[in-house]
C-alpha cells in the first residue's frame, strides 16, 4: 500500500513549516517596507524644513532692513542646492514676495487652494502647525510651508511695514524634489524583498532536505522493515545509526525481530520434530507399559512362587531324608556291589531333591516372603564382603577384580545381606560370561540423591533379541540342568524392594555393565516404604 504525496509525513510537515516561513515573512517584510517608507519621508520632509528653517533665519537680517537683493540672493543661492525645486516666499495676502522663479512674482494664489487651506480655514489663523499639516506631496515632489510668525523687532523696524497686532508675517514654502528618496525606497524595497525571497527560498530548500533526510528517509527504512516483516522475512534487520527516537525505535525493532525469529525457529523446530518427539514419547510409554507389565508378572509369579514353594518343601525334604537313610542303610551291608546300582538311583534321587530344594529357596527369595531388616549401612562394606566370599570362585576362573570406588563411602538404609546377595548373583555372571577369564570392574559413585553401583565384564556381551527378558523369572541361556533362570529375577526383586533400579546400561562384544541405583534416603519396614528425612 502506498502513501499519496499529500498524506505523507515529510510533506505535511514541510507544508506547516511554508506556511509559517510565508506568514512570518510577510508580516516582516509589510512592516519593514513601512518602516523604510515611514523613515526616509521623515528624513525628506525634515530635511525640507531644515532649509526653510535656513531660509527664514538667513534672511531674517534682510528683511528687517528691507533689503530686497540681500534676501533674493540667499533665495537664488540655497535654490541651487541639489533636490531644491523651487522655493517661494509669501505674505500674508497670498501673494508672492520672493521665488527662486522670477516669473511669479507678484502673482497672488488661490488661499482656498488645498497647499493653503490647512491654515486659513481656522480663525484666527494659528501661528504653529504640526509639521504633517505644514506639507502637500504630489507626484515626484514635496512641498513644505514655513510660517513667518511677527517677532517684536520686525513691527518695531525702522520699514514699520507691520503692526505688532499681525500673528503672521507670511509663509516660506519649500519644493523638494523627491526622487532620489523614491528612488533609494524602491531600491531598498527591492533590494528586502530580494533577501527576503532568497532567505525564503534557501529555507524551503534547508526545511525539505532537513526532513527528508533526518525524517522521511529514516521512516522509510523502518517502513520497508515492517513491510518485510510481514513478508516473513524475519533476518531483516534495519541500518539506521542514530541516536534520536528513530534510531532508539529501529534498535528496538531489531531486537524486537531477533526475539520473533527465535520464537518462530522454535515453533518451527517443535512442528519439525513434533513426529519424532510423539514416536519417542510412545516409545517410552511402551517400555514403561511393558516394565509394569513385567512387574505384574512378577508380583503374581512371586505370590504362586511363594505358594508352590511352601507345598513343595516339606515333601522334598522328606523325600531328601528317606533317600540319604535308604543309603546309609545299603551301606551297612557287607554285598556293597549288590546294592551300587540302587544306591546310585537313592544318590540321584537326593541330588535331584538338593535341587529342588534349591529352586524353592531360590522361590522363596524371588516372592520376598522373608522379613527383610533396613539398616543404614555401608555399601563399600557390602560390596567388600561380596568380593571377598567370590574371592575364591575369582580364583578359580582366572578372574581379576579392580575396584573404582569416586566416593569414599555412601551409606543407605537397606538389608546388607539382600544387597550382598544380589551383587553375587551379578558376579557370578559376569564370570560366566568370561569362560577363559578377564576382569571384572565394580565402581561405586553418588548421582544425585542415589547410590550407584556399576560391575562390569569383559565378557561377549548380550544378544539385543535376548536383552529383554534378563529379568524374567526361569529364562536363561546356560544349562537348563545346572541353572534355574532365577538369579537375575531374584536380584530385580531385592532391587526394587529397596526402591531402587537394575538395568543393563551397556553391553557389546567388548563386555556388560550392570547398574544398581539405591536411593540413599530410602527405608522399608514391616512392609510399608518411607521417606528417612535427613537433618
Amino acid at each position: 500500500m502506498k502513501v499519496t504525496i499529500l498524506n505523507k509525513l515529510s510533506t505535511r510537515l514541510i507544508l506547516i513549516f511554508l506556511l509559517i516561513f510565508i506568514i512570518t515573512i510577510s508580516v516582516y517584510s509589510f512592516y519593514t517596507i513601512k518602516m523604510i517608507h515611514e523613515n526616509l519621508g521623515q528624513a525628506c520632509t525634515q530635511n525640507a524644513y531644515n532649509i526653510s528653517d535656513v531660509i527664514k533665519k538667513s534672511t531674517r537680517y534682510g528683511m528687517l532692513l528691507n533689503s530686497r537683493e540681500h534676501v533674493e540672493q540667499i533665495i537664488n543661492t540655497i535654490a541651487t542646492e541639489k533636490g531644491v525645486m523651487k522655493i517661494r516666499i509669501f505674505n500674508k495676502n497670498g501673494m508672492i514676495a520672493y521665488s527662486s522663479d522670477s516669473t511669479e512674482l507678484k502673482t497672488i494664489v488661490d488661499l482656498e487652494h488645498t497647499a493653503c487651506n490647512s491654515c486659513h480655514s481656522i480663525k484666527p489663523i494659528p501661528t504653529t502647525l504640526p509639521v504633517k499639516d505644514l506639507i502637500n506631496k504630489s507626484e515626484g515632489s514635496l512641498v513644505l510651508v514655513n510660517p513667518i510668525i511677527n517677532e517684536q523687532a520686525c513691527y518695531t523696524a525702522d520699514c514699520h511695514a507691520h503692526k505688532s497686532t499681525d500673528k503672521l508675517l507670511g509663509i516660506i514654502s519649500v519644493q523638494m524634489s523627491t526622487e532620489t528618496v523614491d528612488s533609494i525606497i524602491n531600491q531598498s524595497t527591492n533590494i528586502f524583498i530580494s533577501g527576503v525571497i532568497a532567505t525564503f527560498i534557501l529555507l524551503v530548500i534547508a526545511t525539505i532536505f532537513t526532513i527528508r533526510y533526518s525524517v522521511n528517509k529514516p521512516l522509510r527504512k523502518i517502513f520497508v522493515g515492517i513491510q518485510e516483516i510481514g513478508k516473513g522475512n524475519l533476518d531483516y534487520r534495519i541500518e539506521l545509526n542514530r541516536s534520536d527516537e528513530l534510531g532508539l525505535m529501529a534498535k528496538e525493532f531489531n531486537s524486537m525481530t531477533a526475539k520473533l525469529k527465535s520464537a518462530y525457529d522454535e515453533i518451527k523446530d517443535w512442528n519439525e520434530n513434533l513426529n519424532k518427539k510423539v514416536e519417542q514419547k510412545n516409545q517410552e510409554l511402551k517400555n514403561i507399559y511393558e516394565q509394569i507389565v513385567q512387574v505384574e508378572k512378577l508380583a503374581s509369579l512371586g505370590k504362586l512362587s511363594a505358594t508352590v514353594a511352601h507345598e513343595l518343601n516339606n515333601p522334598l525334604e522328606g523325600i531328601l531324608t528317606y533317600s540319604k537313610l535308604v543309603t546309609k542303610k545299603l551301606e551297612k551291608f557287607d554285598d556293597k556291589e549288590k546294592y551300587d546300582e540302587i544306591i546310585k538311583i537313592l544318590q540321584l534321587i537326593a541330588d535331584e531333591s538338593s535341587r529342588c530344594g534349591r529352586i524353592v529357596k531360590d522361590l522363596l527369595q524371588f516372592s520376598h516372603q522373608d522379613e527383610i531388616q533396613f539398616v543404614h549401612s555401608s555399601i563399600k562394606d557390602v560390596i567388600n564382603r561380596a568380593l571377598k566370599l567370590m574371592s575364591h570362585h575369582f580364583q578359580i576362573n582366572n578372574v581379576t577384580i579392580k575396584t573404582d570406588f569416586k566416593v569414599d563411602d555412601i551409606y543407605v538404609e537397606c538389608d546388607a545381606q539382600r544387597i550382598e546377595q544380589a551383587l553375587i548373583a551379578i558376579l557370578v555372571n559376569a564370570v560366566e560370561a568370561m569362560p577363559e577369564g578377564g576382569t571384572i570392574t565394580v565402581s561405586l559413585a553418588q548421582e544425585m540423591d542415589n547410590a550407584v553401583i556399576r560391575i562390569s565384564d569383559e565378557g561377549k556381551g548380550i544378544p539385543p533379541e535376548i536383552l529383554p527378558h534378563i529379568f524374567e523369572p526361569f529364562f536363561t541361556t546356560k544349562d537348563k540342568v545346572k541353572d534355574t533362570g532365577l538369579g537375575l529375577a531374584v536380584v530385580y526383586g531385592i532391587i526394587q524392594q529397596h526402591g531402587g533400579k537394575v538395568f543393563v546400561e551397556q553391553t557389546s562384544i567388548k563386555g556388560t555393565t550392570f547398574k544398581i541405583s539405591l536411593p540413599i534416603n530410602h527405608s522399608k519396614q514391616n512392609g510399608k516404604e518411607t521417606q528417612n528425612i535427613s537433618s
